[in-house]
């Protein structure tokens, strides 16, 4: 079992379980058992790659889970995008190495000597520039995939307890205002979104910020508004929750599309040993509660729960997911990264066979419930296995193929409803956060 005892700066130290290995692969993986083992083992870079010219460069910034180099897997049912962990110590053991072969990117696993191609993709032409105020545009925005990422304020609140209160996976308190500007002024903000939607056909704009003293709604209204009116896109934010409910009304009164609630852990005891800020100062239940309303508010499958596999046991893994798509929202599932600086830097990454049969559930879990996946236009997420991802492991049958065919026809049907939804919105002055 794990310990936590103190570490560095008052900050708890985690002592990792023992590891488990797991055996090698004995025939090519789809791309999404693909995706799912690079997560769980990182990849090696050969010298022969040219990633300097050909990749985005890595950089860490917020929680430090999109440190990783970007590829994408392609595949007959959809390509599919992977943040691969390339830095971490695990990662330099990986049986997997990236190499540039004629021209082309392999991933080779060389257990067997299994090749795939992936590609890379290119640094957007906006990273290299400043906005009017002299701003570097990547240290107000990323692409994680082929979205636009930006967090949106000071760095998260509970790093600023004595002892730290912050999440022990979580690395915002050393990266924002180092690797990325600490508080994003509005206008950088929206010259940003507007490069990403104009040069890299970016349709969706995701805020998160950490813990904000139970003002996070109130210190997102701004940048949701300005982009929503100003640029138009997709808007969705990742929030610590609040119990004041008429805030998420307001949210989708100016423009708000998706909330995620990160609350990583379904097992309270591992929610309150590596969460100790959500533990003290918000509370699961809180978590539940703010999913719940949003989920009621803007219908099935435009909200997320979004937990992390891997650390607390399998079963309660399996619960969260069963909880989340019940309620009528879709599963965001991190597969740990034991990222650099965390208090969990040494915690083991999780086995493959493991997280293989969380992503099977995750399928049927969608499935069962209904939960509509890969419908939303050019939203790949890169830090996740995505449910859309899952197709790749679900069983053939007829209830697979049935499911298969609505989310298809859904997909063609809701195209105009998302050309809409991305068009300049006029939001009246009234629409503030005001009670």
């Amino acid at each position: 079992m794990a310990t936590v005892g103190q570490g560095v700066g008052g900050r708890a130290a985690i002592e990792p379980p023992e590891v488990r290995n797991d055996p090698g692969a004995s025939q090519p993986l789809n791309p999404c058992e693909l995706e799912i083992d690079l997560f769980c083992k990182g990849m090696r870079i050969d010298p022969s790659c040219a990633l300097e010219q050909d990749a985005r460069f890595i950089t860490r910034t917020r929680a430090g889970l999109g440190s990783g180099l970007e590829i994408v897997i392609p595949g007959p049912i959809k390509d599919v995008w992977v943040n691969v962990p390339v830095e971490e110590d695990f990662a330099q053991q990986s049986c997997y190495r990236l190499g540039l072969e004629s021209g082309q990117y392999l991933v080779v696993d060389e257990r067997q000597n299994i090749r795939y191609p992936v590609c890379i993709p290119p640094e957007p032409a906006w990273y290299t520039r400043t906005t009017s105020r002299g701003t570097p545009m990547h240290k107000v925005g990323v692409l994680q995939g082929t979205y636009l990422g930006i967090y949106i304020s000071n760095s998260c609140g509970f790093w600023y307890y004595s002892p730290p209160l912050n999440c022990r996976f979580c690395a915002t308190g050393l990266n924002v205002g180092v690797n990325e500007v600490a508080v994003k002024d509005v206008e950088d903000v929206v010259e940003v979104a507007r490069a990403a939607k104009e040069e890299s056909g970016v349709t969706f704009v995701h805020f998160n910020s950490g813990y904000q003293t139970e003002r996070d709604p109130d210190v997102a209204a701004p940048y949701v508004k300005a982009v929503k009116s100003r640029v138009g896109a997709l808007v969705g934010l990742q929030l610590i929750p609040t119990l004041d409910f008429w805030k998420y009304d307001r949210m989708i009164d100016i423009g708000t599309d998706h909330f995620s609630f990160c609350y990583e852990f379904h097992n309270p005891e591992y929610f309150a040993k590596f969460l100790p800020g959500k533990e003290k100062l918000v509370g699961q239940q809180t978590f539940f509660r703010a999913l719940e309303y949003t989920s009621r508010k803007l219908g099935k499958g435009t909200c997320s729960g979004e937990i992390i596999a891997g650390v607390e046991p399998l079963e309660d893994t399996l619960k969260a997911i069963d909880y989340i798509t019940g309620i009528g929202a879709f599963p965001t599932v991190c597969i740990f990264r034991p990222t650099i600086g965390a208090d969990m830097e040494h915690w083991p990454s999780p086995r493959y066979e493991d997280m293989l049969v969380v992503f099977r559930h995750l399928y049927e879990a969608c499935r069962k419930n209904n939960i509509p996946i890969d419908v939303t236009p050019n939203i790949e997420v890169s830090l996740i296995v995505q449910p859309g991802d899952t197709r790749y492991l679900a069983p053939r049958n007829w209830s697979t193929r049935w499911y298969a065919l609505k989310m298809g026809v859904a997909r063609q049907l809701a195209r105009p409803y998302f050309w809409w939804k991305r068009r300049p919105k006029t939001i009246a002055a009234s629409d503030v956060l005001t009670k």
